[in-house]
């Protein structure tokens, strides 16, 4: 069956470009092309695509608030957003909104089946300048991970207890006394402020603690 592919582009010139460049590919089949997003939730239940291409400037609805009506009912639909390499001050609001991956518009004939594919299968294609781009713009804030002070015991323990294990397999895995795991996890509990197991792996996941 082939994948059924949504597009958005206002450039009337690159969307027809684009849309042939589909309906001649075999395994594509393109169900809509539009030049905004004001109507992509009407769109989704019409056409059912199996992914969307958008871009990001688009008059009226543009790719990104398309983005986040999309993510609101499906927010596990492969959508690739088509973007110019000035166009950075948009891509960390798409990624931060649920993009799955980036093409540069220059890029499009050589890795659009390319991205298409790694979406359908649950990766997330990015263009290499793009992945360049948001790496440099994450890097510039210096993000830090919070410090609760933790001993490398502690932490030993409480990513073991992240992976799943049990008190008695801490202190197998570690060779110390299930008593000495008990002692470490109460103070763990202290430091982080939390009273349970699930709180613990809750928030290490969340604050990236570990």
């Amino acid at each position: 069956m082939a994948t059924r592919i949504l597009l958005y582009e206002d450039n009337l010139e690159l969307r027809s470009s684009l849309a042939a460049l589909i309906r001649f590919s075999e395994g594509w089949e393109l169900v809509g092309d539009f030049e905004n997003c004001s109507d992509i939730l009407d769109h989704l239940a019409i056409y059912q695509p199996d992914i969307i291409l958008s871009d990001i400037d688009m008059p009226e609805v543009n790719g990104i608030e398309g983005l986040i009506r999309v993510r609101s009912i499906q927010p596990d639909l492969p959508i690739i957003m088509l973007t110019v390499l000035d166009d950075n001050k948009h891509v960390l609001d798409a990624i931060l909104n649920g993009a799955t991956g980036y093409i540069l518009k220059q890029h499009l004939t050589t890795r659009l089946g390319s991205a298409i594919e790694e979406a359908l299968n649950g990766g997330a294609p990015m263009s290499p300048l793009v992945a360049k781009l948001v790496l440099k713009h994450l890097n510039s804030y210096n993000i830090k991970k919070p410090n609760y002070s933790l001993t490398n015991r502690e932490k030993d323990i409480l990513q073991s207890l992240t992976d799943g294990n049990s008190y008695k397999m801490i202190a197998s895995n570690l060779d110390i006394s299930m008593g000495t795991v008990t002692t470490h996890i109460k103070n763990i509990y202290e430091k982080l402020g939390v009273h349970s197991q699930a709180e613990a792996v809750s928030k290490t996941l969340r604050e990236g603690i570990l």
